[in-house]
């Protein structure tokens, strides 16, 4: 991966993190944690989401959608394990 590449991923990651943050009441964690959310997000959708059958298409914004899906996924499983 060039460095256009890590940039785009951090992009992504850091949007979908904000965005999932604000889906989850009281999700936010800060930017830093942000971002990693959002990437371990983009992971999660990628993985999860063609085992479904579901196919958002390719490009930036349904990058960033099917990680902020994943995201808001995570950040449900977090605040579960934290009560």
């Amino acid at each position: 991966m060039g460095t256009e590449g890590l940039i785009i991923l951090l992009l992504v990651g850091a949007i979908a993190g904000w965005l999932a943050g604000l889906i989850v009441r009281g999700g936010g964690l800060g930017l830093i944690a942000n971002i990693v959310v959002g990437i371990a997000g983009a992971l999660i959708g990628s993985l999860l989401f063609p085992r479904l059958g579901i196919f958002i298409g390719g490009g930036i914004v349904p990058a960033i959608v099917n990680a902020t899906a994943g995201a808001v996924i995570l950040l449900v499983i977090i605040g579960l394990v934290r009560r």
